[in-house]
Order: structure tokens, then C-alpha cells, then sequence
């Protein structure tokens, strides 16, 4: 932490402290078990591994409960295997898009939207249409209006107000939005050369003649980009830096160019706004729920439960191929013991580096694909307030909240889990929680703080944060809840790219033998050997729902056959 960012946070922290001394902030960790994780890799470091107590028999097992192993899950029932078993590490199925509730109030501790997908993810948008959230109406898509986010969208403090979007333009020099419409020229161009999908690999390698640009994008950090485009506008950079964050984990100066790019010619484009515009909402959709994706991950794994499909509090301790089937070896938390499954064909729907740890004598794509992967720790902080906290004045209470400049490390600001009440005054006052997110991917020490920092540290900073725009925020609070993340998302280094397209990995393969209820095959994005299926948002570089989705359901129809 810079000595600027250690004073502001402090003296925020002394603000907090001085307004209501005698109260004692309730709270705790919640979410993520790191205690049972760091057991899992204390045990595989150990050596020998304890012997199984119980031996059961699948057709599959799906190694890894996140958003990959949710849907690869749900591709084996679309073709017809219900013979399978997700062992999940912890006591809820999800990953990054698991959601909780504070007080009885619903909020997310990951993952709190999805932008609409675009026609590159159809598997994304068959699942929406399935939960009844897109339908076809006088020949158009519509997406049901209580789900997409509602106005206002996003909002950001600066300068002791609220200005409506994220980007700064009321009052900036001509010269801060003659670089914005450079750029958006720029991320324009990238946007129509059709290199840049989402997923990744819709299109990437459809034309063999890009591949030489997008190596070289990859090869440099994004803020070595801007900088050869003359692209140093503080306010523009900051912005990007933010996205940057958003998406990856990390800033500008860690991630290559081509994931800077990505973020904006892959979705919605970059826009400037009019400089009188008021409105100060996104040009895409947002799909977004109180406890966030959450609200996906769990109608992914209800039909599981009820099935006796998902095995949560079993950590995959062993995955080893054999002639004529794959042994999965897990460790059971509630018994103390470990089971054994016998399978067909397994589902690795794990991160990279548990993947390398756990399956015997690992391909050489999956030993090429972990080298040089890195994740992002993150932290979630959701405050439950009872009240209305005092406002700074400018543009109203919105969904997504950001502090320009946050003196807190890695801080986005929060996201408001009451926003999507269809009645909005009500929702003004009612009780609420703030999700307040850390993304700390470039901080140094960040994981050793992260096991070692007490809930209250956490908590504090988000405090301190949140006390410029709303400085009555440590009164209202009734508890707070902190989700710690270690490896929490893939962050896209300079050559992470390269890495993957070079083992093949960016480059589907089409299975010719694979019909899904009559229809034609699709390519499946699936690093496979005979008997295993590897599917996880690792294999794309960096981590959001569209590519664990797709990734995953492709792995599991590859185990279906």
C-alpha cells in the first residue's frame, strides 16, 4: 500500500471509530471455508494419502462444484445421464457465484451480474430461457424486465458528488474526452476485425490473419498499450484501471493489452457520454438478482440435490485414468473419511493448479496450461444496514456504486441488494446490504493477509471506503459479513494468450460422433484425454460466467458419450 493510501484509510478508520465509539460491530467470516482448504493442501503436499473407507460406482463424476461443474452437470441430464455425482469442496455448490444472506437479507459474496449474452454464448442464453428469464416475443428475444437491472444502473463519486455512470465527464478538460473518443475508436476497429467474442474461442482463429495482432497484443501490459497510443489521460486511465480490476483481479499494469481490449470489444463497446447526458446508464444489458449470480448457481444445483446427485463438503483428493475407467478419490468432511468412485469418464471441473495436483500423471497440455497461471484474491464485504444512509449529493441511490480515487486497496464499491425492489421509494428505505469488493490481484502479500487479517480489518476498510460518500455509514451498520477468496479468478498476464492457443486450448474441436437430441454438433471447447474432460474458466484465460458456462457444458456432453 502507498503511504497516501495507508493515511487516507487511517484517517477514514479514525472517522469511523470516532462517531459512535461505544458500539461494537457485529460480524464474522462467512462463505468460503479457506480453514478446509488450506487442510485439502496441507494433505496433498503430505505425501500419502489416506486409503478409501467407501467405494461407490457412477457412469460420471464431476470433479468441482463452480459455475463449469454446474453446468457440465446439467448437460449430462440434457442428454440423458443421470448416473453421475458432483463432489463439491464446500457446503454450498457455485464457486465465485455463491450468494448468502445477512440478517435474513438476501446478497451475493461473488459474482452479482451477467450482462446479456450475446450470440456467441447460446448456451448461456438456452439456460435463461429455460428458467423462464428470455422468451421470444412477436418474433424478438426480451429479457423479463424484473431481472435486467433496473435504473439507475451505476454511479460514481467524485469530487464530494455523485455523477451518473462510471466515467468521468461533467467539468473535464477537452482534452480527457478527445482521449475517450480516441480509444472508443480504437476498441471500435478491434470490435469490427471480430477477433474479440465472448466466450474467447466463438471466434478466435476464424481468421488465421489476425492471430499475429492478437499475439502481440497479448505480449505487452495494457498500460504499456495506452501508453505507445498516447493514451494517458488520468481519468481515463483510472477508468480502465477500474475495469481492469472489475473483470481480472488485477490493474492495467498486470494484465496483457488483449484482455484490456477484451473487456470492452468483446460485449458492449466503449461509449462516451454526451457531456450534458443525465441518464448515466450502460449501453448493455445487466441481468442482476439480490443475491446476485447466486441466484443462477442454485437453480443450477437444486435439480441435483433433489436428486441425490450433489455431494457438497467433499474435497477431490486423487483423479487417476486407468484402462478401463477413472478412480476419484474424495475426502468426506462430515464422516472424516474417504470415498472412493469408480467411473466411466470424470469431469475435471477444477482450477488449474488443483487440477495438476490431484489427476495422476497429468496430460502435458494440463502441466502447460498451469504454467504461469496466477488468481486473484478478492474480498467481499456485505454491511447490513437497518436505514437510509446520508447521501452525498448529485445523481440518485443506484445499483452499482463506485469511489473515484478509493483509498482502500483494490476497492470497486459496492452493489446495493435491494436496487432490483420493484417498488423504489420503498426500497429507499428499507433495509438493505452493501456489497463492498476488493479485488487485490497486484497487491503484494494479499493471500498471506487474507488467512492472517481478522473479519474486523476487512470490515474497517470497507468502512473507511464508503465513509466519503455516506459519512453516517458506521451507525447504520447492524452486521457485517466478510467472503475471502485466495484464488478467487484467473488473472490474463502478458502471454497467457499465446500459452493456451499454443497447446490448442483457445482452438475448439469438433466432435462429428456427438448428437444432443437431434441437433447439429457444436464445437466443444473441451481439453480432453480418453477418459477425462477438462472444463473450468482457467482453460479461458480469466474468469466470468459466460466461459465457465460454455466450457463446462461442453465437458459434460464429451462425458456423455
Amino acid at each position: 500500500m502507498q503511504r497516501r493510501q495507508f493515511l487516507a484509510t487511517a484517517a477514514a478508520t479514525a472517522l469511523v471509530g470516532c462517531q459512535d465509539a461505544s458500539r461494537t460491530l457485529e460480524g464474522c467470516f462467512a462463505g468460503a471455508d479457506m480453514a478446509r482448504g488450506h487442510a485439502v493442501r496441507d494433505l496433498l503436499r503430505g505425501g500419502a494419502l489416506p486409503g478409501p473407507a467407501v467405494v461407490r460406482r457412477v457412469r460420471v463424476v464431476v470433479a468441482g462444484g463452480g459455475i463449469a461443474g454446474l453446468a457440465a452437470a446439467r448437460a449430462l441430464r440434457l442428454a440423458g445421464v443421470e448416473d453421475f455425482a458432483l463432489l463439491e469442496l464446500e457446503d454450498e455448490a457455485g464457486g465465485n457465484s455463491r450468494a448468502g444472506s445477512v440478517l435474513g437479507r438476501a446478497c451475493p459474496r461473488g459474482a452479482h451480474y451477467l450482462p446479456v449474452p450475446g450470440d456467441g454464448a447460446p448456451e448461456v442464453q438456452d439456460l435463461l430461457e429455460e428458467l423462464g428469464l428470455r422468451q421470444r416475443v412477436a418474433g424478438r428475444w426480451r429479457y423479463d424486465e424484473f431481472t435486467l437491472c433496473h435504473s439507475p444502473q451505476e454511479r460514481l463519486h467524485w469530487q464530494g458528488r455523485w455523477h451518473y455512470g462510471l466515467l468521468p465527464v461533467e467539468g473535464v478538460a477537452p482534452g480527457t474526452l478527445a482521449q475517450y473518443r480516441r480509444f472508443a475508436e480504437r476498441v471500435q476497429a478491434f470490435t469490427r476485425s471480430g477477433a474479440f467474442a465472448m466466450p474467447t474461442f466463438a471466434n478466435f482463429g476464424s481468421d488465421e490473419a489476425l492471430a499475429p495482432a492478437l499475439l502481440a497484443l497479448d505480449a505487452m501490459t495494457f498500460a504499456g498499450w495506452l501508453a505507445r497510443e498516447g493514451l494517458d489521460d488520468a481519468h481515463l486511465r483510472w477508468y480502465l484501471d477500474y475495469c481492469c480490476r472489475d473483470d481480472y483481479g488485477a490493474g492495467s499494469g498486470v494484465v496483457s493489452s488483449w484482455a484490456g481490449i477484451h473487456y470492452f470489444a468483446s460485449r458492449h463497446g466503449f461509449a462516451v457520454p454526451d457531456e450534458g447526458e443525465r441518464e448515466g446508464e450502460a449501453d448493455e444489458g445487466v441481468l442482476t438478482w439480490p443475491e446476485g449470480n447466486g441466484f443462477l448457481a442454485r437453480r443450477l444445483a437444486a435439480p441435483l440435490a433433489a436428486a441425490g446427485q450433489l455431494f457438497t463438503g467433499h474435497s477431490v483428493l486423487r483423479i487417476a485414468e486407468e484402462r478401463h475407467g477413472v478412480q476419484v478419490d474424495a475426502l468426506d468432511h462430515a464422516s472424516g473419511q474417504v470415498v472412493r468412485w469408480q467411473a466411466e469418464r470424470c469431469v475435471v471441473a477444477l482450477p488449474l493448479p488443483l487440477a495438476l495436483a490431484v489427476v495422476q500423471q497429468p496430460p502435458p497440455f494440463l502441466r502447460a496450461a498451469t504454467l504461469g497461471h496466477a488468481a486473484a484474491p478478492w474480498v467481499v464485504t456485505n454491511l447490513a444496514i437497518a436505514a437510509p444512509l446520508a447521501d452525498a449529493p448529485g445523481a440518485a441511490p443506484a445499483w452499482d456504486n463506485v469511489v473515484y480515487d478509493d483509498p482502500t486497496p483494490g476497492g470497486l464499491g459496492y452493489v446495493d441488494a435491494g436496487h432490483q425492489r420493484l417498488d423504489a421509494r420503498a426500497a429507499l428505505a428499507a433495509p438493505t446490504v452493501l456489497s463492498y469488493y476488493q479485488a487485490l490481484g497486484d497487491m503484494p502479500g494479499a493471500r498471506a493477509q487474507l488467512a492472517q487479517r481478522p473479519w474486523q480489518h476487512w470490515a474497517q476498510a470497507a468502512i473507511g471506503a464508503l465513509a466519503q460518500p455516506h459519512p453516517d455509514l458506521a451507525r447504520r451498520i447492524e452486521r457485517v459479513e466478510v467472503t475471502r477468496y485466495g484464488h478467487a479468478m484467473a488473472v490474463p498476464r502478458p502471454g497467457r494468450l499465446e500459452t493456451l492457443s499454443r497447446i490448442g486450448i483457445q482452438r475448439p474441436t469438433i466432435n462429428t460422433s456427438l448428437l444432443l437430441n437431434g441437433e447439429r454438433p457444436r464445437a466443444l471447447p473441451t481439453p480432453a484425454t480418453a477418459r477425462l474432460a477438462f472444463a473450468h474458466a482457467d482453460w479461458s484465460g480469466y474468469s466470468v460466467f459466460e466461459e465457465a458456462f460454455t466450457r463446462g457444458h461442453g465437458a459434460g456432453l464429451q462425458a456423455a458419450i
